[in-house]
């Protein structure tokens, strides 16, 4: 089979058997087409089904010299590993070339995160502007912070998935997988306000946040809402939607939260990935013993 059409298939894979979103597929095909650029210009081409160790090391090797951090490399290597997962389960072949190639080792950093204080802050005493924009923009970011949602499922969530009554929105996360996530009443009654606003612009559609214009926010508009708006509590260097949610996470366990919970509110698929903001309270307490404990 060419080699396109085996990335084809994987990719066809990605979107209809794993069910990516848009977002993660795309990031895989830039990272494989990248790799077969590098091959079809070193090596006249690649066959991936006789693909050797030793090429795939002088495809890493090039990353690196191409001043690609650590990060980037682990990535992308786990997007080719995941490739020959896929060969694998399709039985196009019986062993992968990959089995000797081990990842670059990650520095482990904490999650990053906004300071409760801050947070109450932005939400309760920065004045937003009088606009359909300040309004939706306020919004969205007491959901980030109250729901620990992803940008991309906010962006997606619906009317119908937010039940007032009930205290809860219902959102699909990676792998097209739903969770509930129960909110305050506090949050429930300014969702009921914005969607009684929110029919007065005529929305051809039934995403919940929209535009002054009745289109529904992008992704590159939330990030700017959300960046503009941590500015003026924070002087992290990243502000970004995910911040927000680890800032939901951390405080959640700063307050005594299960861990589990926590998890499945998240909607992660394994505990360990929760296990991350964990140590984030740890060094908290730590701070606390030595500023506090006379023998510290």
């Amino acid at each position: 089979m060419p080699s396109s059409d085996i990335l084809e298939a994987f990719f066809n894979y990605l979107r209809f058997e794993k069910r990516y979103s848009n977002h993660t597929v795309t990031a895989y095909t830039n990272d494989l087409l990248q790799c077969k650029a590098f091959f079809d210009s070193q090596f006249g081409g690649i066959d991936w089904l006789t693909l050797t160790p030793g090429l795939a090391r002088s495809w890493l090797a090039d990353l690196k010299e191409e001043g690609n951090s650590t990060k980037t490399i682990h990535r992308k290597l786990s997007s080719l590993k995941s490739l020959y997962k896929f060969l694998l389960k399709k039985q196009y072949l019986t062993a992968t070339p990959l089995a000797t190639i081990v990842a670059p080792k990650l520095n482990k950093r904490l999650p990053q995160f906004v300071e409760r204080e801050q947070m109450e802050r932005l939400l309760y005493q920065i004045t937003f502007p009088d606009t359909w924009s300040g309004v939706t923009q306020r919004l969205l970011l007491a959901t980030f912070y109250n729901t620990g949602v992803r940008l991309s499922e906010l962006v997606h969530l619906t009317v119908d998935r937010v039940d007032v009554a009930q205290q809860q929105i219902k959102v699909i996360g990676k792998g097209n997988k739903e969770r509930i996530i129960p909110i305050s009443p506090k949050l429930a009654q300014a969702f009921r306000h914005y969607i009684q606003e929110r029919a007065t612009k005529q929305p051809q559609n039934m995403q919940l946040f929209i535009l002054e214009t009745g289109k529904p926010v992008y992704a590159k508009w939330v990030y700017l809402a959300v960046n503009e708006a941590l500015a003026q509590v924070t002087t992290l260097k990243k502000k970004s939607p995910h911040i927000l949610r680890h800032s939901f996470a951390t405080h959640l366990l700063n307050e005594g939260a299960d861990l589990n919970a926590v998890k499945e509110l998240l909607g992660h698929s394994s505990l360990a990935a929760t296990q991350v903001y964990t140590h984030n309270s740890i060094e908290r307490l730590k701070a606390a013993f030595q500023k506090a404990h006379p023998k510290a």
